[in-house]
């Protein structure tokens, strides 16, 4: 029987998507790609599917997300990107082959070829953070205001001044843990 694994929480933007497969970092790290398998799984539902994964493959795979997580932390912060994960970022946009093609309805999608290989889905993500780290898109790099969790996100609000990598998650579970604050609070104060 399969282990039942945690949800995939799927953003708009595909690096940061990619670096929330790893969440609660600061609390009990939840990984959502623990298999090879599961690698496969989510390049699927982000549109680049590939055939298969090996376990040398997640590995590289982890260090890309740990190195994009790292480089958007630090830009969202102001601090100098880590020369480490500027190096895999880099070595992982040149090591696949991929192309980007323009859908009837005016978007960029990208086309692995065929014979497609993890590396392929890997240089997308890697040029994905390429362009947010370079600040070709409009948005800004942000952290998660959860203790627990500070997931690098990409922040498209109008006003730039979302809190939360996820509402639905640590928005929603901030929001509650306030809730049930005030209501012990007002209950302790009620005689």
């Amino acid at each position: 029987m399969r282990a039942e694994f945690p949800d995939f929480r799927l953003g708009n933007v595909l690096a940061t998507s990619f670096t929330g497969t790893l969440s609660e970092r600061r609390g009990n790290p939840v990984e959502r790609i623990p298999t090879p398998q599961r690698l496969v799984d989510w390049l699927a539902v982000s549109g680049l599917a590939v055939d298969s994964c090996t376990a040398a493959q997640l590995d590289r795979a982890r260090e890309l997300r740990e190195s994009i997580h790292a480089a958007a932390t630090a830009a969202a912060i102001g601090n100098a990107l880590p020369a480490s994960a500027v190096q895999v970022i880099n070595d992982c946009s040149v090591q696949g082959r991929a192309a980007a093609i323009l859908t009837p309805e005016g978007k960029r999608r990208w086309r692995l070829s065929s014979a497609s290989c993890v590396e392929d889905a890997l240089s997308v993500i890697a040029a994905d953070a390429i362009s947010i780290l370079a600040g070709e898109r409009d948005g800004k790099l942000a952290l998660c205001a959860s203790p627990t969790c500070q997931a690098a996100f990409f922040d498209t609000s109008q006003s730039r001044t979302r809190k939360w990598c996820d509402m639905n998650t640590c928005g929603n579970r901030q929001k509650k843990a306030r809730f049930n604050a005030n209501q012990r609070k007002n209950s302790g104060s009620v005689k």
